[in-house]
């Protein structure tokens, strides 16, 4: 125990680490299991749930994407099990101790090793205290400060066994939890508010974006300003397209003259790569596409395109500190590029795959991962920068159609509808270039695209402020829940009652009640058959397995082994031999033998 002088706090509280509030930390304060133990291949549809780190977050379970494992693995696993009512802390990841009960769907279950499960064994703490002041500000500064690791953040099980609490009277507690959760509803309800005008406004950007690629934007525009057919346009920017191929060819030629003269010493000039053509959209796939006006034109996204190309596979090497931009998945992920967080990559002069150089009036696309689809628009001019092999480069053959393009691939209904069409891959969706290239694009005259963006443009800057408004709001509501709970967790959010019983004596109570756990659990061991005793402290995992002619399940080993009793020292030896044992697998199970 400890009293930290440096935190006023009321004198009826009193400052404990975590464990001495349990009649048996070491049983129910438990991380999961070693990795290797429970394999994501063990998984199936059905079974014994278990609970995985995107499952948590602060005072919320995320019940999303679980998976089961059969009940023998279940029951191998038991020491990592966890019940409805238990809380459940994460130990990895950005940031560390993030904390939530386990709903009451979730009778029974297994935890991954990431996790920690926290089962409260006595009366003299309130679960909800525990669990609301694990998520404020004075637990979250102690996770932070023992973090270890930058790219992946961890904390130790015995660090969080010994993070320090601030222990309350009991009626203390109960009051406490009562005023947090009576804010908190309020909050909720703001909360709640916020985020339904934040998915109309999703739902208006996305009508807009309809009502402006069905022409109905600007529908009164068109009779009053009778534009050209998108067919003329096109022909022109096709014929574009092959006077620019043209003039590539023509400086290739000097370059190759100049480099026949000068020795031939280095690499050969490459010569253009000649635009690739695209069938014409059949007439069975417009009749399935919307209806647009009657002198716009549904055209392949080709047929705007000089070239489109991804990034080079092997450019993590050339990873710096400082050099050109080098754009990933995640720079895009908004629909607009955001520089700030890219990486840098510092290129020898000779390194190929230059034609992923961005410029302005470039469009970006990400063609792999859970963000696939997301377009960026380069309207300025940038620095150096490259684009990765996760996302493509499209270079327009004339840039005035690009920010038309922009958001038209924005579009639920039109072009973002038309490319999720052609994402392929289930674990992990990709786009390939080809899919990009024949997308179904609608045209419009230059003069009507320029119209139509002048118009969502004026009506997208106000939805983004409100969007900010309300992502301001969702923050200032969540910085209030903190202080709520700095001030519960400091004594100042409830007034002290002088007749309560102070926390010192609460802390006495649960020390004589975990002596006389801890007397009781040495009883019923001595209780226990003295050959069933002598074998557990006898046989290691290779003696038992000496035992066998034939393969043994991996939960038979552990029971006739030494570590019945603790499945981490179990673990610990397993590895430490795992040159000297055969795993081999039967369905969900493990069988053990050994190697010969």
């Amino acid at each position: 125990m400890s009293q930290n002088t440096e935190t006023e706090f009321p004198s009826s509280w009193f400052q404990v680490p975590l464990s001495d509030l349990f009649l048996d930390p070491k049983n129910n304060i438990v991380d999961g299991p070693f990795g290797s133990n429970l394999k994501a291949s063990e998984y199936q549809d059905e079974g014994i749930p278990v609970i995985r780190i995107q499952n948590i977050d602060r005072n919320r379970f995320i019940d999303k994407n679980i998976n089961y494992v059969s009940e023998e693995k279940a029951d191998f696993l038991s020491r990592h099990s966890f019940k409805s009512g238990d809380i459940i802390i994460t130990k990895l990841g950005d940031p560390v101790g993030k904390a939530c009960f386990v709903p009451k769907k979730y009778e029974t279950g297994i935890i991954v090793a990431d996790l920690i499960r926290a089962r409260i064994d006595n009366k003299h703490l309130n679960d909800k205290f525990l669990l609301y002041q694990l998520n404020s500000s004075y637990l979250i500064k102690q996770f932070d400060k023992f973090t270890k690791g930058t790219t992946r953040p961890r904390i130790k099980l015995s660090i969080v066994r010994d993070l320090i609490v601030n222990l309350a009277p009991i009626k203390e507690q109960l009051r406490i939890v009562e005023f947090i959760e009576e804010l908190f509803s309020e909050l909720d309800n703001g909360v709640d508010n916020l985020k339904l005008a934040q998915s109309q406004l999703k739902v208006y950007r996305q009508a807009l974006l309809k009502y402006a690629f069905e022409g109905k934007l600007t529908e009164q525009w068109r009779k009053e300003n009778n534009p050209e057919p998108a067919e003329k346009l096109l022909e022109r920017i096709k014929e574009e397209r092959h006077q620019r191929y043209e003039q590539e060819v023509k400086e290739w030629k000097v370059e190759v003259k100049v480099w026949e003269r000068e020795g031939k010493q280095e690499k050969k000039p490459r010569k253009p790569i000649k635009p690739v053509d695209f069938p014409s959209i059949s007439k069975e796939i417009l009749d399935q596409l919307p209806s647009i006006p009657r002198n716009w034109k549904w055209i392949r996204n080709n047929d705007l395109l000089y070239y489109v190309t991804s990034g080079s596979r092997d450019w993590k090497k050339y990873y710096a500190n400082s050099g050109a931009y080098f754009i990933r998945t995640q720079d895009i992920k908004t629909n607009k590029l955001k520089i700030e967080n890219a990486a840098f990559v510092n290129l020898p002069e000779n390194v190929e795959g230059k034609r992923s150089l961005v410029q302005k009036g470039d469009l970006l696309m990400t063609i792999t991962g859970a963000n696939v689809g997301k377009v960026a628009y380069i309207k300025d001019d940038i620095m150096e920068s490259y684009v990765s092999q996760s996302v493509a480069l499209m270079k327009p053959i004339n840039t005035r159609v690009s920010p038309f393009l922009h958001l038209y691939f924005q579009s639920d209904v039109y072009g973002g509808k038309m490319i999720s069409g052609l994402v392929y891959g289930i674990g992990r969706p990709v786009l390939s270039l080809e899919n990009m290239r024949e997308s179904p694009i609608t045209l419009c005259s230059f003069e009507e695209q320029e119209e139509i963006i002048s118009s969502i443009e004026s009506q997208f800057s106000i939805i983004d402020n409100l969007e900010k408004t309300i992502e301001s709001g969702l923050q200032k509501s969540e910085a209030l829940r903190q202080s709520i709970l700095k001030k519960a967790f400091e004594g100042k959010l409830v007034l002290q009652d002088p007749k309560d019983e102070p926390a010192s004596k609460l802390l006495k109570r649960i020390q004589a009640e975990k002596k006389k756990y801890l007397e009781e659990q040495k009883k019923q061991k001595k209780r226990k058959p003295k050959n069933t005793k002598k074998m557990s402290k006898e046989l290691s995992i290779e003696e038992v397995l000496k035992t066998s002619d034939k393969p043994m399940l991996a939960k038979d080993v552990w029971q006739k082994s030494k570590h019945r009793d603790n499945i981490e020292d179990f673990y610990k030896e397993l590895k430490d031999i795992q040159l000297k044992i055969k795993e081999v697998k039967k369905g969900t199970e493990s069988l053990l033998s050994l190697a010969k």
